[in-house]
């Protein structure tokens, strides 16, 4: 995936540099917007990148009896506007998370260990399954060759 977003920068550095400041950076502003909601989406429907679903949360004791279980979608937080940020300027486009949103991010999209509550000395630490929150789709790197291609080449 890496090589095809080395491949997109490659053909459009030089049409955009062509493009005024002011211009390049509606651009980038168009496509942060676009990947902010792709992973939203992407999110919401528990897909990694890869198209492969999210590994199913571990069953706990406590809401074994209770009929349903857990209710509630992963990463509900996550995935809302102002934790899932958009960033541009006339050079780049990017994603990024808010600080105390990416603390929990970042232990699901590598799969590390964390202890299941901070403020808790005794709680257990756990291994996360991974979750890849942030990554890019096929889909993506087409929409995001069609945005810059907008806007390089005026109609």
């Amino acid at each position: 995936m890496a090589e095809s977003i080395d491949q997109i920068a490659e053909w459009a550095t030089p049409l955009l540099a062509r493009l005024a400041p002011v211009a390049r950076k509606a651009a980038m502003a168009e496509v942060a917007e676009y990947l902010r909601r792709s992973q939203t989406q992407r999110i919401a429907s528990q897909r990694n990148p890869d198209g492969s679903p999210y590994e199913a949360r571990r069953p706990r004791a406590s809401l074994a009896a209770s009929k349903g279980g857990i209710r509630r979608g992963m990463f509900l937080g996550l995935r809302k506007a102002r934790n899932l940020q958009r960033k541009a300027t006339s050079d780049s486009a990017m994603v990024a998370m808010q600080p105390r949103a990416l603390r929990v991010a970042r232990v699901h999209q590598f799969g590390l260990t964390d202890k299941v509550d901070r403020r808790d000395p005794g709680s257990p630490s756990v291994r996360y399954a991974r979750r890849e929150l942030l990554g890019f789709m096929a889909a993506d790197l087409e929409a995001v060759a069609d945005i810059l291609i907008r806007h390089a080449i005026p109609a």
